[in-house]
């Protein structure tokens, strides 16, 4: 009742909204019928949140497009419902007429036809809320506590001698597992742990065949499967004993439970999971075939390297071969090789001694070329006097000639020797020679320079005769 109370407020409160949005009801406003469906999709859209509902489907349209169209009814009413095509490829199931579902969506309304509708956001089978409920509970709790770490997960054995199988006799995904083992390796050995897979109990008895496949210590590796089925199902598989049967498991586990949109707690914990029974089988098991052909290839390389090997040892041993001598043999080839040495010692040694005796003789001429005669020096150093002599002789003739030479011109120009001749050489009280009359003034004393003397001399010139002045 509280809810429907809020939930009323809800709806006056966003009716209040939308009409002082879109006109004011104070006055006769007319609106469109466009605008009256965009107010009763946003009244719609705003005053209901999200919600679940439960019913059957009825009208059911798979249209081309991938989107689902059809009605959700109970005993006394019904509401259309749209589910867009990702959302749909997100279920996990098949929709089908008459199916009970409980889905979560909006509640809305389509403009075009003013259609009231639900878009649908998320959907299971009826009854699934509890059983999805527990299974995120126990999951999130598994998570917690570390088994679901890539960390723990162990490695399969790439090539097991024994492989175990923990599923139902009758089960189909026995069958699968079976055929598929002998068909990729018929060599492994099978060991079946039989037990129920769904039903009251069977959790418990699946729990006990994973831990006897433990404690027996006879297999590399378990697998654990069963076919597809509803959520219901494969429960069994979400049980927490199972999940921790698996986890204590020494030798991996491999979860091949349901088909590929399937997911179960033990594929979680398992050490590696498989979509479906069959790909389990593929999983832990080697192909055959492939080791055939990885061992032919294998054989075909490797006799190619030992053909290539025998080929270069081949060519080896060839090689030794021929480098290989009989001791007389290689004693005869050093025999040979000493005696050609020895000859060619001794050509050599000829050769060097013919070229140091052509050396030998040609410094010898040289040397003879180069040496002095004494008799032939002698005359040649007595002729050298005699020319020295005679070149002497005349220089000193030619410089004594021209020596008189010179004395003579120097007598000539000797004025003592003038002065000789009757001259006299007149003097101005300065010492200078007088050259003219007009150098000297009436009554100036002169000196006269005789050859045998001087004497003194006073100037008088004679009447009428005036010496001109210099000036």
């Amino acid at each position: 009742m509280s809810d429907n109370r809020s939930a009323s407020k809800i709806r006056l409160q966003t009716v209040d909204d939308l009409t002082t949005m879109f006109f004011d009801a104070s006055r006769d406003d007319v609106i469109s019928v466009t605008t009256l469906n965009r107010m009763a999709r946003d009244l719609l859209e705003r005053g209901l949140p999200p919600v679940w509902i439960g019913g059957e489907i009825s009208n059911l349209t798979l249209a081309a497009s991938g989107h689902g169209y059809f009605s959700l009814k109970d005993g006394s009413a019904q509401i259309r419902c749209v589910l867009f095509r990702h959302k749909r490829a997100q279920l996990g199931f098949n929709l089908a007429e008459g199916m009970q579902v409980e889905l979560r969506g909006t509640v809305t309304l389509y403009e075009a036809r003013g259609d009231y509708q639900i878009t649908v956001d998320t959907m299971r089978q009826a009854g699934l809320g509890r059983l999805y409920e527990a299974f995120e509970k126990l999951k999130a709790k598994l998570a917690a506590e570390g088994l679901f770490d890539e960390s723990g997960k162990r490695p399969l054995p790439p090539h097991p001698r024994t492989i175990g199988i923990v599923t139902s006799p009758a089960a189909a995904a026995l069958r699968d597992v079976v055929s598929t083992l002998k068909r990729r390796m018929p060599s492994i050995q099978l060991i079946l742990y039989p037990t129920p897979v769904q039903g009251d109990g069977s959790a418990r008895q699946i729990e006990a065949a994973i831990r006897a496949a433990s404690a027996r210590r006879e297999i590399d590796v378990l697998i654990v499967c069963r076919g597809g089925g509803s959520i219901e199902d494969l429960w069994s598989f979400n049980e927490e004993c199972v999940a921790r049967a698996i986890a204590d498991s020494p030798v991996p586990v491999v979860s091949g439970v349901g088909h590929e949109t399937d997911f179960t707690i033990a594929d979680f914990v398992a050490d590696r999971r498989a979509p479906t029974p069959t790909a389990a089988a593929e999983l832990v098991s080697p192909s055959r075939e492939q080791l055939q052909n990885t061992l032919e290839m294998t054989r075909r390389h490797l006799y190619r390297a030992l053909a290539r090997q025998l080929t270069d040892k081949s060519q080896q041993l060839d090689f030794l071969a021929r480098r290989l001598v009989h001791p007389g043999e290689r004693l005869a080839r050093q025999r040979a090789k000493l005696a050609e040495a020895q000859s060619r010692l001794l050509r050599q040694g000829r050769e060097m001694i013919i070229r140091r005796q052509w050396a030998l003789d040609l410094t010898r001429a040289r040397l003879l070329r180069r040496m002095p005669e004494p008799r032939e020096h002698a005359n040649r150093l007595a002729n050298a006097a005699a020319a020295l002599e005679r070149a002497m002789h005349g220089i000193t003739d030619s410089r004594a000639n021209h020596l008189a030479r010179l004395a003579g011109t120097l007598e000539a120009l000797n004025p003592d020797a003038v002065l000789a001749r009757g001259y006299a050489i007149v003097e101005n009280g300065a010492g200078h020679a007088v050259l003219a009359p007009n150098e000297l003034q009436e009554g100036e004393t002169v000196t006269l320079r005789l050859a045998q003397g001087s004497t003194h001399a006073v100037v008088h010139h004679p009447a009428g005769v005036q010496p001109e002045l210099p000036f």
